[in-house]
């Protein structure tokens, strides 16, 4: 997403300058393991000028697979946030912002490009864990899978085995 500074400036002086444009960021499944796939992202936003600062403020939606953390499986997630990034014209910035969540950069030459923002937020947004949904009740060698409610049934109907020998003399009667 290539935006010209100066047609930013003539643009977005008196009203916020809309973009909506979907991304490709698929080359960002090099950089971080978790991401097994990812699309185009739809990027909806505004910018607005503040003296020598252009502010982006923008929405990232979109949908990526990621690894279940008990199976491995893919997991489809959908993602929504929002995000604010900051450029700034002087060649001497100060970020007065930084325990919030807005990132002050310095504009080298005439054009932004807002794509390696747009990733690195991605990758910020990804969540640790994900669980697939299907219902993975298995048995292997010396270990079962319950669910809690299945535990608890097991639990319900296991018979004490101090008892068991109690429970064959009375069914021999």
């Amino acid at each position: 997403m290539l935006f010209s500074v100066a047609e930013l400036k003539i643009n977005a002086m008196h009203e916020p300058y809309p973009f909506s444009e979907k991304v490709d960021v698929s080359d960002i499944i090099k950089l971080n393991n978790d991401i097994r796939k990812i699309g185009l992202v739809q990027v909806k936003g505004f910018c607005t000028v503040d003296q020598n600062e252009l502010i982006f403020s923008f929405n990232v939606s979109g949908e990526m697979v990621l690894p279940c953390s008990r199976t491995l499986v893919d997991v489809p997630y959908s993602f929504s946030f929002d995000a604010t990034e900051i450029f700034s014209t002087e060649s001497n910035i100060v970020d007065e912002n930084e325990d919030e969540d807005i990132h002050l950069h310095q504009i080298s030459g005439d054009t932004i490009d807002l794509t390696p923002y747009i990733k690195e937020n991605i990758i910020l947004e990804t969540p640790y864990r994900v669980f697939s949904d299907e219902e993975m009740i298995g048995k292997g060698n010396g270990w079962t899978f319950y669910t809690e409610d299945t535990h608890q049934q097991a639990k319900e109907n296991e018979i004490d085995p101090r008892l068991s020998k109690l429970k064959k003399l009375l069914n021999g009667d």
